[in-house]
């Protein structure tokens, strides 16, 4: 019997799999897709988010940022991270590196379905594995939360993302957030001729229907080459609690209200940690709770944002303010990066 089962093999997956692994755990991820794995994200990893992977031995290549900028047509406001850099990664780029961890770890990966699954006293079984414990990875809408009935509802305000990849050199340092009375696009640098463009919105529509709404950026990106757009949501995941037996969740399976802040990979790779942390004292029951305080501060911080910027005034308001205060600007983006 081995000691950890992976369900998933993204970067939550991945990253609790190598943590397990470093700790002297036998472990397995199990996951149906091959080779590099894409997915809609903004690409953006935030300081705390590379210190985490370094803790890990990942180091991966991708275009360095230096803060945050907030552009709504009119006005500018900019902050500048206190504490080092975020980097601005493709995704399938952070799968090979956290891929290539995983397998120096030691960490076996089987290709296939997790199936059903199931456990009692002493385990859980699941794709023709038995062990002491599984880590629920499997993303967003987790099937396997589902199943254990751990999802608790869907949020009254759904959003959507939309990701494209343009062939364009990056004009900024920063990540920008170019904002619209219900729609934001996010620019991330992530090589020396190529930029991410992640659009969040509320409403329907495809990436060139709300990409009008941000004149000064489609002119900057008009006539670029790209690449295919990919879309992830409804992005609001309330989940009841993050263990049910023997099986935790981590990774967006674990819950996630917005990419409004760019936290969700720092928070996977955190949770990864304290997971890995929880089997190996044998304190699984403590995870749900330790899981609870590692994110507060996001989730109250994120909560707030996008309550806030649903009030039209509100979010009108939102980069005039980060203009005319920009200390206090500065003070929010450390929070949130660094």
């Amino acid at each position: 019997m081995i000691d950890l089962l992976v369900a998933g093999g993204g970067p939550a997956g991945l990253a609790t799999a190598v943590h397990a692994a470093r700790a002297g755990l036998e472990v397995v991820v199990v996951e149906h897709r091959r080779g590099p794995i894409d997915k809609a994200c903004g690409e953006g990893l935030m300081p705390h988010s590379l210190r985490q992977l370094e803790r890990i031995g990942v180091r991966p290549v991708g275009e360095d940022f230096h803060g945050i900028r907030y552009l709504d047509g009119r006005r500018c406001a900019e902050a500048r991270f206190r504490h080092g850099p975020g980097r601005g990664v493709r995704r399938t780029v952070l799968h090979t590196a956290l891929s290539e961890a995983a397998a120096a770890a030691g960490v076996r990966v089987v290709h296939g379905e997790v199936g059903e699954v199931t456990q009692d006293s002493e385990s859980v079984s699941a794709a023709g594995l038995r062990a002491r414990y599984l880590a629920a990875a499997d993303g967003l809408h987790s099937p396997i939360r589902r199943a254990l009935g751990l999802s608790a509802g869907e949020a009254a305000q759904r959003r959507w993302g939309i990701r494209r990849h343009v062939q364009v050199a990056p004009w900024s340092d920063c990540v920008e957030v170019h904002w619209s009375r219900d729609t934001e696009a996010y620019v991330t640098p992530v090589s020396p001729d190529c930029v991410g463009v992640a659009i969040l919105k509320s409403t329907r529509g495809g990436f060139e229907e709300h990409l009008k709404q941000f004149p000064a950026l489609m002119a900057r990106l008009d006539g670029a080459p790209h690449g295919q757009d990919r879309a992830a949501g409804p992005l609001r995941q309330k989940v009841r609690d993050r263990t049910a037996g023997r099986v935790l969740l981590v990774g967006d399976a674990a819950g996630y209200v917005d990419a409004l802040t760019g936290e969700g990979m720092g928070l996977a790779f955190g949770a990864a940690e304290l997971l890995v942390d929880c089997v190996r004292t044998g304190r699984t029951e403590d995870y749900d709770r330790r899981w609870r305080s590692l994110t507060r501060r996001y989730r109250f911080l994120t909560a707030a944002l996008l309550h806030a910027t649903g009030i039209g005034p509100v979010r009108a308001g939102i980069t005039p303010v980060a203009a005319a205060l920009p200390a206090v600007f500065s003070r929010v983006v450390s929070a949130l990066g660094d």
